[in-house]
């Protein structure tokens, strides 16, 4: 059973940054296709950004294109989004998902393993 654990989070400032990681044990991880999704209690999870197995793909929600990357190591089974000019809007619960598929997907279905989390609170 594959399990993912989130870390990074934490209180910045508009403007600020953060960088999040996800850290996967297990064997599948080189072969996966990753992403982040995020959720506030106001809101239904929602799609961030993702990278195929390989790291040469990458797509990423309109709200964050051009402010957040992500990438991964495969070789510390560990997959990265840098959050920069981050905004109030950003404050939500960011979870990291592992999927059976070598590409990412936008839809919560399409992965089967979830972290538990990591909080992003970001002051006006």
């Amino acid at each position: 059973q594959e399990q993912l654990v989130e870390s990074g989070g934490g209180l910045a400032q508009a403007g600020g940054s953060l960088r999040l990681s996800c850290a996967v044990s297990g064997r599948t991880f080189s072969t996966a296709g990753m992403s982040w999704f995020r959720q506030t209690p106001r809101k239904e999870r929602e799609f961030v950004a993702g990278i195929n197995s390989s790291g040469t793909t990458t797509d990423y929600a309109d709200s964050v294109k051009g402010r957040f990357t992500i990438s991964r190591d495969n070789a510390k089974n560990t997959m990265y989004l840098q959050m920069t000019n981050l905004k109030p809007e950003d404050t939500a619960l960011y979870y990291c998902a592992m999927s059976s598929y070598m590409y990412t997907r936008r839809y919560e279905s399409a992965y089967d393993y979830w972290g538990q989390g990591t909080q992003v609170t970001v002051s006006s």
